[in-house]
């Protein structure tokens, strides 16, 4: 755990309340947009202001906010309410400021509130420290804009929640990582009538409905599973951290698995032929080969119709470990949950043959000059069935 990483975490326990969201090239002015400053959604405003701002009219409020516990800034909380504007941004932070700059675009900022004018700001740039952050207070990667611990933060459907509830009634123990995905995927799917064909036309916003019912099934797990030990008594310190962490580890380690998990369910309603966790060259693992590691093997095989892809929930300091994976294949995927990342990042994503993969919602969250690069789940999707259309038969014959 780094420091800043640690700093935040004690911030937020200790505050009235907090915020987090990914730090947006909007936020940095690098869409054109001329809006400077960090947006703070509608659902946050009672972190900024008692009273929601009424449209029609502007309101504002001086307030003091300690930067990484190192700097202070004297900001301000604006709501826009007239003309068009209808919303709510942080700004005002004075000359030599850092965290607006494109470096930054990609990192996790916690807005935390100690008092009506007294604030503390954070900013995680590392992936280890993000996913930590999110493992802690087990915030979903696919709702990074999340009042941290309010029940309130996302609507819940209640035959959603029967649902979940009955899958958790079958089970003492949490089920493997493969069979909580696939349950969560039932259970949305029977929610909202969700069919094959509807996986198939919208994979961006299912993926992601799949991911969140997933976190919301974990947390129910967690409720039933560690209830009976937070009312135990622990024998000394040593055993309390102990449990603390292995909490804090089984969080961690679910949520890689749980992105390929729900990614494979696209590929199959989609009948794209695939293969996880091939070995490649220096015992390398890439999350998937397209068509698989025999044709991967096979030299006669074109490398023109291998792919490649790998699954990150961030990736702004990973993404170079895809680089390495695969080196038949000169074009590397890598999908994330991301909200963006640096023009710098970018480029030298592109410098390295890296193809980013997003969901269509995050999109905007990158510069604008390299969002028409991107690709969403469904175009990927499109280009592997093409590519595979292609394929020499024989090839995929067992």
């Amino acid at each position: 755990m780094s420091d800043t990483l640690d700093l935040t975490i004690n911030a937020v326990l200790n505050s009235k309340s907090a915020f987090c969201r990914y730090i947006t090239a909007n936020d940095t002015g690098k869409t054109g947009s001329h809006q400077y400053g960090f947006f703070v959604p509608k659902f946050a405003s009672s972190l900024l202001f008692e009273v929601p701002g009424m449209k029609g009219c502007n309101k504002e409020a001086k307030v003091k906010i300690e930067w990484q516990g190192t700097f202070t800034t004297e900001s301000r909380f604006i709501y826009y309410g007239q003309g068009t504007r209808n919303e709510y941004r942080i700004t005002r932070f004075g000359n030599n400021f850092p965290f607006l700059q494109d470096d930054y675009i990609g990192s996790l900022i916690v807005l935390v509130k100690y008092s009506a004018d007294d604030y503390g700001g954070f900013v995680l740039s590392a992936d280890e420290d993000i996913d930590a952050f999110f493992s802690y207070f087990n915030i979903s990667p696919t709702q990074p804009n999340s009042l941290i611990n309010s029940s309130d933060s996302q609507y819940r459907d209640k035959k959603l929640d029967v649902l979940l509830q009955t899958f958790i009634d079958h089970y003492s123990e949490f089920p493997e990582t493969k069979i909580m995905a696939e349950g969560a995927r039932n259970c949305y799917n029977k929610a909202f009538s969700i069919k094959e064909e509807n996986i198939c036309d919208k994979p961006d916003s299912i993926l992601l409905d799949w991911i969140d019912t997933e976190y919301s099934l974990f947390q129910n797990f967690e409720e039933k599973i560690y209830e009976p030990i937070l009312k135990t008594q622990f024998p000394n310190v040593k055993d309390f951290v102990e449990k603390a962490n292995q909490i804090l580890n089984r969080r961690k380690s679910r949520a890689g698995k749980s992105l390929e998990h729900h990614l494979s369910s696209i590929f199959d309603a989609n009948k794209i032929i695939y293969e996880e966790q091939v070995v490649t060259e220096n015992k390398k693992t890439p999350d998937f080969i397209f068509p698989n590691g025999k044709c991967y093997h096979n030299f006669e095989f074109p490398s023109e119709n291998l792919i490649s892809l790998a699954a990150k929930t961030t990736c702004k300091d990973r993404w170079r470990q895809v680089i390495s994976e695969a080196d038949r294949i000169e074009d590397k995927h890598l999908f994330t949950l991301q909200c963006g990342i640096s023009s710098n990042q970018l480029k030298e994503m592109a410098d390295s043959n890296v193809k980013l993969v997003v969901p269509e919602k995050h999109r905007s969250s990158f510069p604008t000059e390299y969002r028409d690069s991107l690709m969403n789940l469904s175009q990927f999707v499109c280009f592997v069935k093409i590519n595979q259309e292609n394929v020499p038969k024989h090839f995929l014959l067992d």
